[in-house]
């Protein structure tokens, strides 16, 4: 049995490929095409997450109705009242008036962007 290890393995790869200056360049390069491509791929999902960080989304945007009425599911609502867009299917809407111990409501999404600056 041999004690010489990894330096037989060397060697003996080396003599393989032409020499120990060939082997060492192969490995640099592979090396070099492997963190290249490992930081391509990182900036690409760096960049993903950041877009989905940075996306503004409708549950942030706070909207106000413009005219003063009363509407489906005895949602009644003053000029100004403000609310959030909680999720939206199709044409229906579902809103959460605020200072409203009703909530939510489910709308129509033509009569909400009638009646509030509402708009997709």
């Amino acid at each position: 049995m041999s004690n010489l290890g990894m330096y037989q393995i060397f060697t003996t790869i080396a003599k393989k490929v032409g020499g120990p200056a060939v082997l060492t360049g192969i490995l640099m390069a592979s090396g070099y095409v492997v963190l290249r491509s490992v930081e391509a791929g990182g900036k690409q999902v760096i960049k993903l997450v950041k877009e989905k960080v940075n996306k503004p989304t409708e549950i942030n945007t706070i909207y106000s109705f413009v005219v003063s009425g009363v509407g489906d599911n005895n949602l009644k609502f003053g000029e100004n009242d403000k609310f959030i867009v909680a999720a939206t299917h199709g044409d229906v809407v579902l809103i959460e008036k605020q200072n409203d111990n009703n909530n939510p409501y489910f709308v129509s999404l033509a009569w909400l962007m009638k009646v509030s600056n509402y708009k997709i």
